[in-house]
């Protein structure tokens, strides 16, 4: 099932270097009543929450990668809590930090039918194929896709004329076949104005190393970092009453975020519809008493990251085209697809395969898989 949350948000790009500067802000955002303090050089005393939290708390998604900390919640948050730290920066700092002029608004596709990527690739490769850019948000128990406002309607279109069903009442759709596969791939970034969108799925992987070629922009991975995906429980979700559980839970998302100087890799997605998400290196997971955490047991994924940092804000199809070749949805991709998972940030692309399929992952994005000559050397 898919539905729209009723809710506008804005993407937050913040450089690594300025991490501290918006650690306030961004505790506030994940604890907008709560006492929060940093034994080293900065000192936060008690925060207030914003006028209008309690309408304005739908989603929210706090990601720290190696390219960036990347900020997904509401306008209003947005402007209540982070332009005035914006404001206060000198003119070389706020020119490093980037926020979206353009709403969104988030679809939440559930954990239930096809795998994880097949369901991806079947909802974001109409969108896609029209043109449409999105972000992606991978949880623990469900996935996001964050849509400009201006292309609701057009992305219900879209979904419609590939056989999805949207049911008015509750803004979600029922695919009648939903075990089939797709030919499509997903992208996560900005269309830009006036470029017809591709007609196929290999037109739009062309594009996309050619762009990476010319860019000089190689996919990298941190030896260093692995990451697993956690759930919390549903006992520990917040229902107006503090209780153990989401204290110790509450705990553990501060200390991962104070880890000095940032944390290696967190994402933290939190929405109204279900408890919070967690996918984070997994040398953070001490923070946390093993109770209140559902972890993954499969193997620990590893994110290869793109920093799409120098790409012109018009530039789209990134992760798209590289999502077709690791799942063989185009003649340059695998007979045996790689396992997947995507997140999608302010300003970069990660891809998370396990260790064992990481060289494989890795042959494919540099053009080596299949006897293709290297798009990216």
């Amino acid at each position: 099932m898919l539905s729209f949350q009723n809710t506008q948000l804005a993407l937050i790009h913040i450089p690594l270097r300025l991490y501290n500067n918006f650690l306030q802000a961004i505790l506030q955002l994940l604890l907008p009543t709560a006492t929060c303090e940093r034994s080293i050089d900065d000192n936060y005393g008690a925060v207030q929450p914003p006028d209008g939290w309690d309408e304005e708390q739908l989603f929210i998604n706090i990601s720290v990668t190696p390219v960036e900390c990347s900020i997904v919640c509401a306008r209003k948050l947005v402007n209540d809590l982070f332009v005035p730290v914006l404001e206060s920066l000198d003119t070389s700092s706020k020119s490093e930090v980037h926020i979206t002029t353009e709403d969104f608004v988030v679809m939440q596709i559930d954990g239930e039918g096809l795998d994880a990527d097949r369901r991806v690739l079947e909802l974001t490769g109409p969108l896609a194929l029209a043109g449409i850019s999105i972000f992606f948000i991978t949880s623990y128990y469900s996935d996001y896709i964050l849509v400009p406002l201006r292309y609701r309607n057009r992305v219900t279109q879209a979904l419609e004329e590939k056989g999805l069903t949207f049911v008015d009442d509750t803004s979600s759709y029922i695919n009648p076949n939903h075990h089939s596969r797709k030919s499509s791939v997903p992208t996560f970034e900005v269309q830009p104005p006036g470029t017809p969108p591709p007609a196929s799925v290999s037109e739009l992987q062309t594009r996309t190393f050619a762009t990476l070629k010319r860019r000089k922009i190689v996919p990298t991975v941190d030896s260093n970092v692995r990451l697993v995906q956690c759930g919390t429980r549903r006992d520990s979700q917040s229902n107006g009453s503090s209780t153990p559980a989401q204290d110790a839970l509450q705990l553990g998302f501060v200390k991962c975020l104070i880890s000095a100087p940032c944390p290696k890799f967190l994402s933290l997605t939190l929405a109204d519809s279900e408890p919070p998400s967690l996918l984070i290196d997994h040398t953070l997971l001490s923070n946390f008493p093993p109770e209140v955490l559902m972890v993954s047991k499969d193997e620990h994924l590893v994110p290869i990251t793109l920093d799409l940092r120098g790409l012109p804000a018009e530039s789209t199809g990134i992760v798209c085209g590289v999502a077709g070749r690791l799942l063989g949805e185009t003649s340059e991709g695998f007979q045996k697809p790689v396992e997947m998972s995507y997140l999608s940030t302010a300003l970069a692309g990660t891809v998370m395969v396990e260790e064992k399929e990481l060289d494989r992952a890795m042959g494919a994005l540099r053009g080596v898989e299949n006897g293709v000559s290297s798009k990216l050397d």
